[in-house]
Order: C-alpha cells, then sequence, then structure tokens
C-alpha cells in the first residue's frame, strides 16, 4: 500500500466511520477514528445487511466472516399483523445473490461491528475522545479539541458522529432531528425461549398504525431478533440502552397473530428508543470538513437501509479522497457530496413514508447499486 500523505480524522467509531477508516486505509491514506465512548459495547439489536452494503464490505475482506456468523435469508415476508395474509415477498438467498452480486444477510448488530473493528488498528483509534470544536488552521490543516482538554491536527475531518453529531454543529449550528412521534422496542434473546413458536426467516407484521419485524441473526437461529414502530408521543430519550417495559409493548400488539404474540409473550426484556429522521440536507461540509452517514442524513429504519447508506458514503468517499494532494482535498470532498446527496435523499423519503415491502415494491434500485463501481460526480471546478 502506497501512502498518500494525508491524515484523516474521523469522529465517531461507529458502522459508518469505521468502514470509512478502512476504506480511506485500503486507499493508502492515514486515518484516525476519535470516539467518545470509553468501550465498544455490544448492543442487543439486529441489522440487515442489504446486497449493495456487501459489495462494499466484500471489497474490504469481510465476506467470509460475516457469512459465517450471520443468517443467509430466503426473503423478506410482509404479512398482515392480525391475520397473516401474505402483502409482498421480497425474494432473497441464492436468487437475489444472482441478480444483484452479492448476499443478503441477517446480523447481530455487535457482529457487523466487531467485523468493522477488527480492520482499524488499534493505534489508528482513540476511546474517550469526545469533540467539542473544531477551529480551521491558516496551513489549510483542521484542529480537534475535546473535552478531555486534549487536542489534534489533521488534514481533514469526517464527521460520522450520529443523528446528533458536534461536526455538524460545529459547521452549521444546533439543530433538531425530526421526532416521528413513534418508539422503537428491539432486542436480541435465545431462540429457545420461544418454545416452539416458530418465526420465518424474516417477517414484517403490518398492523394499522404499527408493525414488528423479526429475524434470526445467527447462521444456526440461536437468536432471534425483533424491533417495533409504534406511536408513543411522550417519549423522548434518545438513548440506545434505555430500558422498555415487555408489559406496554405485549400490550401493543395484543389482538396481533398468535406468533408475533407468542415471540413477545418468549421476550426476556426489551430496550427502546425514538425514532428519528431528517429532511435532506443541501449542505453536508465545507472546505475540508465534511459529513458522513446518519450526521448528514438520518433515517427511519423501514428500509434496513441506514447503515447501508453510511457504508456506502465510506466506500464513495474512498475513492473520490484517493491519489489526491493535500490541496485537491476540498474539491474532492465536494465531489463526494455531490456523488452522494441524490441517492440517499431519495431513500431518507422513501424510508420515511413506510410503506416498504407492504406491496408491489421495485427493490432494484436500492439493492444492485455498487458504491465502487457507481458513477462519481464531476469534480467541482
Amino acid at each position: 500500500m502506497t501512502h498518500s500523505g494525508l491524515n484523516i480524522a474521523i469522529i465517531g467509531a461507529g458502522m459508518g466511520g469505521l468502514t470509512a477508516a478502512a476504506a480511506l486505509r485500503r486507499a493508502g491514506i492515514t486515518v484516525t477514528v476519535y470516539e467518545q465512548a470509553r468501550q465498544f459495547t455490544r448492543l442487543g439489536a439486529g441489522i440487515q445487511i442489504g446486497c449493495n452494503a456487501m459489495h462494499v464490505l466484500r471489497r474490504l475482506g469481510l465476506e467470509a466472516r460475516l457469512r459465517a456468523q450471520t443468517f443467509y435469508p430466503r426473503s423478506w415476508n410482509n404479512r398482515d399483523g392480525r391475520t397473516g395474509e401474505g402483502l409482498f415477498d421480497m425474494i432473497f438467498g441464492e436468487q437475489a445473490e444472482d441478480k444483484y452480486g452479492a448476499p443478503y444477510l441477517l446480523a447481530h448488530r455487535g457482529d457487523l461491528h466487531a467485523a468493522l473493528a477488527s480492520l482499524v488498528p488499534a493505534d489508528d483509534l482513540r476511546l474517550n475522545h469526545r469533540l467539542v470544536g473544531l477551529t480551521p488552521l491558516a496551513s489549510g490543516r483542521v484542529r480537534l479539541a475535546f473535552a478531555d482538554g486534549g487536542s489534534a491536527e489533521a488534514d481533514a475531518v469526517v464527521g460520522a458522529d450520529g443523528v446528533n453529531s458536534v461536526v455538524r454543529h460545529a459547521l452549521f449550528g444546533a439543530s433538531e432531528p425530526r421526532f416521528a412521534g413513534r418508539i422503537a422496542y428491539r432486542t436480541v434473546f435465545p431462540a429457545q425461549l420461544l418454545q416452539g413458536v416458530a418465526i420465518d426467516d424474516c417477517v414484517k407484521w403490518w398492523g394499522e398504525d404499527r408493525h414488528i419485524v423479526m429475524y434470526p441473526v445467527k447462521p444456526d437461529r440461536s437468536e432471534v431478533y425483533f424491533v417495533t414502530s409504534q406511536p408513543e408521543p411522550a417519549f423522548s430519550a434518545e438513548s440506545w440502552s434505555a430500558e422498555g417495559d415487555v408489559d406496554v409493548l405485549r400490550a401493543a400488539f395484543d389482538g396481533f397473530h398468535p406468533i408475533v404474540r407468542g415471540v413477545l409473550a418468549a421476550c426476556p426484556s426489551v430496550h427502546k428508543r425514538t425514532l428519528v429522521d431528517r429532511d435532506p440536507l443541501q449542505h453536508w461540509g465545507e472546505g475540508t470538513v465534511v459529513l458522513l452517514g446518519d450526521s448528514c442524513h438520518p433515517m427511519t429504519p423501514y428500509m434496513a437501509q441506514g447503515a447501508a447508506m453510511a457504508i456506502e458514503d465510506a466506500a464513495i468517499l474512498a475513492r473520490c479522497l484517493e491519489g489526491i494532494e493535500r490541496a485537491g482535498i476540498a474539491p474532492a470532498l465536494a465531489r463526494y457530496v455531490a456523488t452522494r446527496q441524490a441517492r440517499t435523499a431519495q431513500v431518507q423519503l422513501t424510508s420515511r413514508q413506510n410503506r416498504w415491502g407492504k406491496g408491489a415494491t421495485d427493490t432494484d434500485w436500492v439493492y444492485s447499486y455498487n458504491a465502487w463501481t457507481a458513477p462519481l460526480a464531476p469534480t467541482p471546478a
């Protein structure tokens, strides 16, 4: 690997930040990832790794590991929440892999995060570093200030620090995400607790104003995951780890199909969080500072594409910066933004509608995208 001489700071070690670090390192760029958490934790959550995301992860060398740790579904089946009537079946498995050129996998979120973390050397990762400020320098570099009083400098900064991004705040001022008035309850638990309740590969049970998605996250079906969306406008916590009341959850799905009620009866505990998004942003960056993932295009989870969009971002970012001299960073970042904005906006707004899969759905435009080969926008003059 030939190093370019560039040094890029990535703020946030989530899916997008770690993928960006891996992709930029692959392009010969030196990176340092700054993460405010003191350690990584294994959240009790599942994640759908779409074919489009797998194209990126394959190039980074993670396909074999992920196939070994995840569930390979036949389909994403959409059903009426009460009657069980089939609404639309998104076919995955070998048929989708042949069509889109990569598999669709169902994973424990912790397994995907650990796989991405394995690509970033420990020397390139700084935990317990909470960013509090950015200062452009006369040299063209950027100074980063941290809550502990420390500082660092970089040729460019990538804000991959989530929906409440400090980097976005530093660039454009504070603004609140749009709260959908809905809550997601979710958990991962041992399948043996189901005591005979059988779940399909991946099912979304649709109700009038709520739904629940459930699927295995291990190849042997030993762990299962579910996540809901339901009205609860008074709840406002932003934590991934807020405890939920399983009795409240069960009552919210009273009257749903017996399989749904059986799964909810079996789960020992749940967490809950608000569902938020933003309207598509006109600006993702300024000069040599740019946003990535949820920091610039947070979305509701109804297409299971939030992490996938951040993973795509990372590959496009690396392609735009590969071989670039320091003087070319700002145009390269502008090219990245110009390449990504229309696609992520389309996914944001489509997901917000929460109709993905409820009836006949064109999935090709999402799953056929390969960020390593997709056309790049022209470099701005």
